[in-house]
């Protein structure tokens, strides 16, 4: 289970803030909630791309060192976004920036991703610089999708192992129709109305599931408008099977974990039902008239996990059988 908020930062003193932003809210709900990618592609001036990704390693590392002792999982999570593969930039990037921090990243967003076969050219470039990772393993991708041909191609893309979540593009894709799809079509409204905009979204989201991964919706470029985020990211999170969402703003990371968080009153619902469930041994159960067995049970837990993510308190019930997850 990934945060439901990815929050990008390109400029230095904002990758600061946002670091620091990270850590406070840590502080506040005993659990990271966000991710703080620090973001190369749109980052780095022409020119200045090595310098960016030095600075890059030296704030990941320092945000590492800095967070106090944590439980497992509760940690700082840093991540960067790269430049696409075949661009002049990419490999000095990834040499860069994993050598020197591969052991303080979560991940790593690989954007303009078409195929399969950028997949993998990331992750051999990623293997050779990767080193030191310890005990965490191969470092995970997300991949970002904003052509027509990488929609085409989702399933293939995030079928394989090492990618983690898929990211829909949209402003990128909507470009790369060459005006057949209007302007409106990235706004807050639009992209939910368009039909092609709302088939490449489905697409992106029922990929993600098939293969067990996390699908993750584009940004609202509208940032200072919250009732217009929170309705956006509601509907991306209820009706479009989204459970992660990107933010290019602090003020809009506590938007977008209010509305991916479940109601108050299916939080109860689930701590209840898994809680007798855990009482019957996982045996199916009767509760409020209705039969619940394990097909129910992985629902209910499924929402206690995104509760859990989204900095929720969980009721007595679940503190008391499933403590050992959610503290």
């Amino acid at each position: 289970m990934l945060p439901v908020c990815d929050h990008y930062s390109g400029v230095e003193v904002r990758m600061r803030k946002s670091l620091a932003l990270q850590a406070e809210l840590m502080q506040e709900f005993g659990n990271c909630v966000f991710d703080v990618t620090l973001d190369c592609e749109d980052g780095a001036r022409v020119g200045g791309e090595r310098d960016h990704a030095a600075m890059v390693v030296a704030l990941a590392r320092d945000a590492v060192a800095r967070a106090p002792g944590c439980a497992a999982g509760a940690g700082p999570r840093v991540a960067v976004r790269v430049h696409p593969v075949g661009h002049a930039a990419f490999e000095e990037d990834v040499q860069t920036i994993l050598s020197g921090a591969g052991a303080d990243l979560c991940h790593v967003m690989v954007p303009k991703v078409e195929s399969p076969d950028d997949v993998a050219a990331a992750v051999a470039a990623i293997d050779r610089s990767c080193v030191d990772r310890g005990s965490a393993g191969p470092m995970p991708l997300h991949v970002l999708l904003e052509s027509p041909a990488a929609v085409h191609r989702a399933f293939d893309i995030v079928s394989h192992p090492r990618v983690q979540s898929a990211s829909f593009g949209l402003m990128d894709f909507v470009s790369s129709h060459g005006g057949a799809i209007p302007s409106e079509a990235m706004s807050v409204n639009g992209q939910f109305e368009h039909p092609l905009v709302v088939r490449a979204k489905l697409e992106v989201a029922a990929a993600c599931h098939a293969h067990g991964k996390v699908p993750s919706h584009c940004v609202v470029t509208e940032f200072r408008d919250l009732e217009a985020l929170q309705r956006s990211a509601t509907v991306a999170a209820r009706m479009f099977g989204y459970r992660r969402m990107w933010s290019i703003h602090p003020g809009q990371i506590r938007t977008i974990l209010s509305a991916f968080a479940p109601p108050r009153s299916e939080i109860e619902t689930a701590a209840q039902i898994i809680a007798a469930a855990c009482q019957a041994d996982w045996a199916p159960i009767e509760f409020a008239g209705q039969l619940h067995d394990r097909a129910s049970y992985r629902f209910f837990w499924h929402i206690l996990e995104r509760a859990h993510q989204t900095g929720q308190v969980l009721p007595k019930e679940v503190q008391v059988h499933f403590g050992h997850q959610f503290h």
